[in-house]
């Protein structure tokens, strides 16, 4: 199978993409209800009328793909000047250097081909080609560790919490290096060269609330887990029992630490990721239409059934206290642990799977299953 992407040139081209992400974000994902439309069947966004939209067919025409693109030269709605905390940015440099990179969204059948590369190439074309340096977006914690290898950069004091969009962290991604960068702004320093804007500064110097095998030196992301999983020892089962130091490290070889904030939603209810988490430190709350029916600890799994069972997330579940720290395993990670370590992964899903029946129990307790 062949994929072409496309700039929608034409009213037709928009409608066609409209339609797409009302079926991936509404029917599938369950987002965007309020702001739909329902009766055309479409998602449009005030942000659609001054943004470039892109889109990719199939062999048969069917549109496969899709993504936004809003370059701040045409401007920047409240709404995105809101959730990407740039008021900061733009005080201290010219719109023009930025953009949001929106609403990348892929058929199911297509995930994990090169769709969603060849949209990002796409719309690269139109960054450089407006000269743009900083390109904000987000993604969701199962979809970190590829943003992260593809140059993003988290840079919010808190991640987005949004009723419509779910959990969401923001990203930011340079067009050429920081001298590049601070050159096209055109601020100096003290001595008249030239240097980055404050807030641009602090941005790539946040490390504190995502921490990434990906980008980190194995020996320096194991310290920031090793304490916590030394802790889990103590307990009679967890995720991790039976498996020594090394088979550990290569479970978590490629994952996230967030830190997440009192209220924050990290699952939502009928959401289509696949993830498993891991409970480092803090508390969380499980609810199943508004009604509280688990807590969560240090050394707790959630979303385990959503990958075993390949079924929509269940329930809710929300940062319960301060210094929620969780640990992200993607699914297509372990989908290929599976694949390449069959009997460390073995291991791994067995104990995920004996916890889940340890809670079932406790859920069902006077009662025979």
């Amino acid at each position: 199978m062949t994929v072409e992407v496309f700039r929608a040139q034409s009213e037709q081209d928009r409608e066609e993409l409209f339609r797409f992400r009302y079926g991936v974000y509404v029917e599938e994902m369950g987002r965007y209800r309020r702001t739909a439309d329902h009766g055309g069947r479409r998602l449009v966004e005030p942000e659609d009328t001054h943004s470039i939209l892109y889109g990719a067919r199939d062999d048969d025409g069917q549109v496969v793909g899709t993504s936004r693109l809003t370059l701040g030269a045409d401007g920047f709605s409240p709404r995105q000047i809101d959730q990407y905390s740039l008021g900061a940015f733009l005080a201290e440099a010219p719109a023009r250097l930025m953009a949001i990179g929106e609403r990348l969204m892929v058929a199911p059948h297509l995930r994990g081909w090169a769709v969603a590369s060849q949209l990002r190439e796409l719309a690269r074309e139109d960054v450089e080609a407006g000269g743009v340096r900083l390109v904000f977006g987000n993604c969701e914690p199962h979809l970190l560790s590829m943003n992260l290898s593809a140059g993003g950069r988290t840079y919010a004091e808190r991640n987005i919490n949004s009723e419509e969009a779910g959990y969401l962290i923001p990203l930011m991604f340079l067009g050429g290096d920081t001298d590049t960068l601070a050159a096209a702004i055109g601020s100096l320093d003290k001595d008249g060269r030239p240097c980055l804007p404050g807030s641009i500064e602090a941005a790539l110097a946040r490390g504190d609330a995502i921490h990434s095998a990906s980008l980190m030196a194995p020996g320096e992301y194991w310290a920031h887990v090793q304490d916590a999983l030394e802790r889990l020892d103590q307990e009679e089962l967890h995720a991790f029992a039976g498996l020594d130091p090394s088979e550990t490290r290569e479970c978590i070889s490629r994952s996230n630490i967030i830190e997440c904030a009192p209220g924050d939603r990290v699952l939502k209810q009928g959401g289509s990721s696949q993830n498993l988490f891991l409970v480092l430190e803090g508390t969380l709350e499980v609810r199943h239409h508004g009604r509280l029916v688990n807590v969560l600890q240090p050394g707790d799994v959630f979303g385990e059934m959503a990958f075993l069972l390949e079924l929509p997330r269940q329930s809710d579940v929300y940062a319960a206290t301060p210094g929620v720290r969780i640990l992200s395993l993607s699914d297509s990670t372990l989908h290929k642990l599976m694949a390449e370590e069959p009997t460390l992964a073995a291991k791994l899903l067995l104990n995920i799977s004996r916890m889940l029946c340890g809670r079932l129990i406790k859920a069902n307790a006077g009662t025979d299953i």
